[in-house]
This record gives C-alpha cells, sequence and structure tokens, in this order.
C-alpha cells in the first residue's frame, strides 16, 4: 500500500477528527464522507472496528505506513514501561515529526520532503530517512545552501515560538533540539493509544 496522498479533509472527516490541523470542511460537515455520511442510522462499530479506527488515525496522522506501525509497536512492547505511550514517543521521535514539530514545516507531509530531499541535517551530519529516530540532545537544523527556501522560511514566520517543551529553535539560525522524549500528556494528538495495544494484542 501506497502513503495516501488524497484529499486530507476527507480523512479527516472519517475520523471526525482534524488530524491534519484546522480544517474549514470539517467545520461545515462533521459526519463521514460518503453518499451515506450524515445519515444517523450506521450500525453501532464492533470493539474491534473501534481499536481498528483508532490506529489508522494514528498511522494517517503520523504519515507511517502499516508495516512502519507495526514494527514500531513491536519496539515498543520491548522498551520498559506503557506501551501505548512508549508508541507514541516513537512516532513523536521520528525526524519528519520533529521537523513538523520545530515549525520548520507547517505539515508532515511537508516535513517528510524537506528530509528526503536531504535539506535537514542532524548532529551536523545529513540525513535523508523521515523515519530517522532522534535521541535527546540531538541538533536538527536545516542545511546552510537549504536556508533561503520560502516554504521554510514561511513555515518559522508563523511559528516564532515552539509549542513544545521537548524542543528548543533557534529560528534566526534554523537551528533546533530535541531536549527530552516527551511525555504523554505533553503530546497533542487526540489518539487513544490503549485502543491500539488492544487491537495488537489479540
Amino acid at each position: 500500500m501506497a502513503r495516501y496522498t488524497g484529499p486530507k479533509s476527507k480523512i479527516a472527516r472519517k475520523f471526525g477528527d482534524p488530524i491534519y490541523g484546522p480544517d474549514k470542511v470539517l467545520d461545515k460537515k462533521n459526519y463521514a464522507p460518503g453518499q451515506h455520511g450524515a445519515s444517523k442510522r450506521r450500525g453501532k462499530k464492533s470493539v474491534y472496528g473501534v481499536q481498528l479506527q483508532e490506529k489508522q488515525k494514528a498511522k494517517y496522522t503520523y504519515g507511517v505506513l502499516e508495516k512502519q506501525f507495526r514494527n514500531l509497536f513491536h519496539q515498543a512492547t520491548r522498551k520498559k514501561g506503557i506501551t501505548g505511550e512508549i508508541l507514541l514517543q516513537l512516532l513523536e521521535q521520528r525526524l519528519d515529526n520533529v521537523v513538523f514539530r520545530l515549525g520548520l514545516s507547517p505539515t508532515r507531509s511537508g516535513a517528510r520532503q524537506l528530509v528526503s530531499h536531504k535539506h535537514v541535517m542532524v548532529n551536523s551530519e545529513l540525513v535523508n530517512i523521515p523515519s530517522f529516530s532522534v535521541k535527546p540532545g540531538d541538533v536538527i537544523e536545516i542545511r546552510e545552501k537549504s536556508k533561503a527556501l520560502e516554504v521554510i522560511a514561511n513555515s518559522v514566520a508563523s511559528n516564532k515560538v515552539s509549542k513544545y517543551s521537548w524542543l528548543e529553535l533557534d529560528s534566526s539560525n534554523l537551528i533546533g533540539k530535541f531536549m527530552n522524549v516527551p511525555e504523554r500528556s505533553e503530546i497533542p494528538e487526540n489518539i487513544k493509544e490503549q485502543l491500539i495495544v488492544e487491537l495488537y494484542s489479540k
């Protein structure tokens, strides 16, 4: 399965949640897409259906494919702690997500493109793998020849102050630092990770 590149509002409506950010379409049509989307007569979802939807929501939110997501889950199960929380922390540590959180790109898909097109460095080394796992203390920066890119300048201009306590950004030099792995309470995504754990545990 290829990564989803279709209408984002359609996916946001499917989950009833603005997973890609503020969405005017979702505000107007807060029901599922399709011919029968607004119907009140839809049957109640099964427990499995609810769990599956939560997993799909997490995958779409972070732009991760099924195999990658499953691998991250198995990685989370091998670590000490609460599996669901660790899973979200691993997703947050992906380089494309960190670039997005730093405000160097307005979207995760845009951040993934910056990484894959070799515009991003980690600890002064060029990294073009979006799934690269960032560690506490790592320094993330835009390479010198890419600092003039308009998309980066516009994104930083609209995100002058870091919204996240686990990240620091020097917006004038386009250099950020991953201070620590965030606690679950600090991660803003509306994902019920326990449902994903229950799904994979069957």
